[in-house]
C-alpha cells in the first residue's frame, strides 16, 4: 500500500497541467477577485472582503485538488483496467481509496498556503500566528469530505462522462456554497437552502477562525454528516464495480 501511495504521489506531482489548475489557480483568481475590491467588509458580517476571498480560494483550490483529481483519475483507470490489475494483487480496496486521497492531500495543501502567501503580500491580510495554523488545519481537514465525493464519482461515471459530471458538481456546489460569492447576497430563501450544502460549512470552518473563534458545531456535524454518506457512497460503487470485473 505504502508503494501504491508513493506511486499515486509521484504520477500527480509530475502532471503540470493538473498541478498548475490545483496550485496556481487559485492564487491568481484570487487575485483577480479580491484585487479590485475594496477594504470593506461581507454585507451582513464583520469579516473583510480580502479575508472573505483568501479563504474561499484557499478552499477552492483545495476542492479542485481531491475533487477533481479523484474523480477522472478513478474513471480513466477503471476504463483502462489499472484497477482491474490492482485487485489481482494483495491490495485491499481501503489501500487503493487511501492513495488516491494521499495524493490528493500532497496537493491541495500547497495550493491553500500559496493563497495565504499571495493574500498577506497582495490585500495586506493579517492574522495571529494561530489563525493562520488553524486556518492551514481547518481547510486541509475539510478536504477529506470532497476527497471522498471525488472517489465515489470517479466509481459512478465513465471516462467519457466523469469531466462534464464533476464539473457541474464542482462549480454548483462552489458557486452555491458561497465560494465565488458570499451568500449574503443570495435571496433570503436561497440561503435558507444552502446552509446545508457541504460547501458552506466548508467556507464556514475557515471564516469562524478569521473571526478569532472556533469553527460552529454545526459546519463540522454537516461535513461529517456529507463524508459519511460520500465515503459510504464511494464504498457501495467500488464493491458493485468489483463485481462487475
Amino acid at each position: 500500500m505504502n508503494t501504491l501511495i508513493k506511486l499515486e504521489i509521484t504520477r500527480t506531482l509530475r502532471n503540470r497541467k493538473f498541478m498548475f489548475f490545483s496550485v496556481i489557480y487559485p492564487a491568481v483568481l484570487f487575485l483577480v477577485i479580491a484585487g479590485p475590491q475594496g477594504s470593506g467588509n461581507v454585507p451582513g458580517t464583520a469579516l473583510s472582503l480580502s479575508a472573505f476571498y483568501m479563504v474561499a480560494m484557499a478552499s477552492f483550490g483545495a476542492l479542485t485538488a481531491v475533487l477533481m483529481g479523484n474523480s477522472e483519475k478513478i474513471a480513466k483507470e477503471r476504463e483502462k483496467g489499472w484497477v482491474r490489475q490492482l485487485r489481482l494483487t494483495s491490495l485491499p480496496g481501503r489501500g487503493y481509496v487511501l492513495a488516491k486521497i494521499c495524493s490528493a492531500a500532497v496537493v491541495s495543501l500547497p495550493s491553500i498556503i500559496i493563497v495565504f502567501i499571495v493574500a498577506g503580500a497582495s490585500k495586506g491580510v493579517s492574522l495571529a500566528v494561530w489563525q493562520w495554523i488553524a486556518l492551514t488545519f481547518v481547510i486541509w481537514a475539510g478536504s477529506v469530505c470532497f476527497a471522498a465525493l471525488g472517489v465515489a464519482i470517479g466509481y459512478l461515471a465513465s471516462g467519457d462522462a466523469v469531466r462534464p459530471i464533476t464539473m457541474i458538481i464542482y462549480f454548483g456546489l462552489s458557486i452555491l456554497g458561497g465560494l465565488w460569492v458570499p451568500t449574503t447576497a443570495y435571496p433570503r430563501w436561497l440561503q435558507n437552502i444552502v446552509e446545508w450544502l457541504p460547501t458552506h460549512a466548508y467556507a464556514g470552518l475557515g471564516q469562524a477562525v478569521e473571526l478569532g473563534g472556533s469553527p460552529h458545531l454545526k459546519d463540522v456535524a454537516i461535513l461529517v454528516v456529507y463524508t459519511l454518506l460520500f465515503a459510504g457512497g464511494a464504498a457501495w460503487l467500488y464493491r458493485k464495480d468489483t463485481l462487475k470485473a
